[in-house]
């Protein structure tokens, strides 16, 4: 088993010296979030995260939760370290200083969020999703629920949960069945069964406040007629018809309990308007979507820093030039060209997208309190674009980057004690809820670029262009122009799949992920690019971190060299169109 240590350089590197956080911070109001304290929030949630939860993360994957006749109980160290979360002030982090909230800006503390989700993935889930459910309710719902839930969900004293999926409703809410009656005192009764509920039932809190889609008496058909309720678990100190029937037997994440929970006129009340539920758990959603994002992230890290110390430490015959390691009986296999290309590719896909998710993090925080309306709105514009990016292909990576990671370890990553495929079996569930990841790239080529035209593309290119008319050295120029040409290329690839679609629908599911993982690898492009200016400059300067930059800049040249092709494979897919995907029957599968 390795131990997690948090990338405290590499945050440093891309919240100072790259994103420049604090300028930013200061000009949207916030001159009392500065580098020191955010190099403090970094360095608590690093001990934390290396010390609390890294230890409890394999005994979690190992025992998992327990079910006991509609009880769970969480696996063991999970509660205890929870506790401490919330006596450590770090459940109320985002959340507003109202109800007793840090209110601190997303760049201040998503840093925390990634180690949470490196260190034990599976436990991070419960207060990921009670701050989604904080998120929710503060913007949508009553002056009088807020008053009643909201202090206890963000001091961490209750958790909080997100209840869409049924068992003949995934991805199709529009028929989902869970039904809520009016009760003369204002209140719902709520009936029905939510399956693949994270952490629906536990025993880390006294009670749990599920946010429950359902439909009215009278609503309409299909996903019009959802509303959105707060139902808790407890009320009052009692039992509230909340009942959790069983627990699944999952591939990885094991010491989060993925509930299916029965709603037995359950009391509730409405959050927002009637038939206005996804509008509201949008809000959650999105959140969520980043936050699923992170995971991959996280793994991705963790994935890394196994990958590096196994290469370095492990011996194993001689390179290809001779011998490196003369004084031993083999050479490290980091000597070996394979695995450095493995363990490169994790470097890269890992670092270039901790900047990406970052920088869409930042622009929440422009969303949210810059003074200028059209920024605002451009911000918004802007996250909505990026967050199925985020969140598929950084979760795609993290399955790659965890299959990496037990390639590198041969036959001692397929091994259980090792700890590395642990990181495998969790890192698939990532692209797979809070929205697949097809169903991601569905909603970021149809909605979010085809919908208005590719106006918000436009925008984002019009920020690349930016980057690229700036001073750049010689050595980096040539990336640039790569990036141009990928550019326009998208620009191109946008208006052919448009054209196709106003032809066929279909096209749109054909191409959806080839395209959106087009436009993921030139936005990691344009991060890399970034990245290598200022790790340039730090060399041009004469920096005494001479080997750190320079691992930036050897990074950055992998990138551009070996995984921006990648590209290439995706416009030939998107090209091909949906004539590749011929309708065939059964017969056609069977030998």
């Amino acid at each position: 088993m390795y131990d997690y240590r948090a990338p405290r350089r590499e945050f440093e590197f891309v919240l100072h010296e790259v994103l420049e956080a604090e300028r930013v911070l200061a000009r949207l109001g916030r001159e009392d979030i500065g580098r020191e304290l955010i190099d403090s929030v970094i360095d608590e949630g690093a001990k934390f995260a290396e010390t609390v939860l890294s230890p409890i993360n394999w005994r979690g994957d190992w025992d998992g939760a327990r079910y006991d006749n509609g009880a769970v109980a969480a696996p063991e160290g999970f509660k205890a370290a929870y506790q401490q979360f919330c006596r450590d002030g770090w459940a109320g982090m985002a959340a507003t200083p109202d109800y007793g909230g840090q209110g601190l800006p997303a760049i201040a503390h998503i840093p925390v969020g990634e180690m949470l989700c490196s260190a034990a993935m599976a436990w991070r889930m419960a207060s990921g999703l009670s701050e989604g459910a904080v998120l929710a309710l503060t913007k949508h719902g009553s002056d009088a629920l807020k008053a009643r839930f909201l202090e206890k969900l963000v001091r961490g004293e209750w958790t909080g949960t997100m209840c869409l999926t049924e068992p003949q409703a995934g991805t199709d809410l529009g028929i989902l069945r869970t039904r809520a009656e009016p009760a003369s005192d204002g209140s719902f009764r709520i009936t029905g069964t939510k399956i693949f509920i994270s952490w629906g039932e536990h025993d880390l809190t006294e009670n749990i406040v599920h946010l429950v889609l359902a439909r009215l008496p009278d609503a309409a058909p299909g996903t019009r007629g959802i509303s959105l309720f707060l139902v808790p678990k407890r009320l009052d100190g009692q039992p509230n018809g909340v009942h959790c029937d069983s627990i699944e037997h999952k591939m990885g994440i094991h010491g989060s309990p993925t509930c299916v929970l029965s709603f037995d006129a359950a009391q509730g009340w409405m959050i927002g308007q009637p038939g206005g539920g996804l509008a509201c758990m949008f809000t959650m959603m999105n959140h969520a979507r980043l936050g699923v994002g992170l995971q991959g992230l996280g793994l991705s890290e963790r994935a890394l820093q196994a990958s590096v110390r196994y290469a370095f430490e492990r011996l194993q015959g001689r390179s290809a030039r001779g011998p490196v390691a003369r004084d031993k009986a083999a050479d490290p296999i980091i000597a070996h060209a394979d695995v450095r290309r493995m363990v490169m590719t994790q470097k890269a896909l890992t670092e270039g997208q901790r900047m990406l998710a970052y920088y869409t993090y930042m622009l929440e925080d422009v969303e949210r309190l810059a003074g200028d309306a059209e920024e605002r709105a451009r911000a918004s514009q802007l996250v909505a674009f990026l967050v199925p990016i985020v969140k598929s292909l950084l979760t795609d990576s993290g399955m790659e980057n965890a299959s990496l990671a037990v390639q590198v370890h041969g036959g001692s990553g397929f091994i259980r004690e090792t700890g590395v495929e642990q990181y495998l079996r969790d890192a698939k569930i990532a692209c797979i809820y809070e929205g697949t990841n097809g169903i991601q790239a569905l909603d970021f080529l149809g909605r979010k670029v085809l919908m208005n035209g590719g106006a918000t593309l436009k925008v984002l290119a019009a920020e690349i262009a930016q980057t690229l008319a700036g001073e750049l050295p010689a050595a980096l120029k040539p990336w640039a122009a790569a990036l141009t040409a990928k550019i326009e290329e998208w620009a191109q690839l946008t208006r052919q799949v448009g054209e196709r679609v106003a032809q066929d629908p279909e096209e749109l599911g054909a191409v959806a992920v080839d395209y959106l993982n087009f436009g993921g690898y030139v936005l990691l492009g344009w991060a890399w690019l970034r990245m290598a200016r200022v790790a340039s400059a730090k060399l041009a300067a004469g920096t005494p971190e001479k080997a750190y930059y320079e691992g930036k800049l050897a990074a950055a040249a992998f990138y551009f060299e070996r995984l921006l092709p990648r590209t290439l494979s995706c416009a030939a897919s998107v090209r091909a169109g949906g004539a590749t995907l011929p309708t065939l029957t059964p017969e056609h599968y069977v030998a």
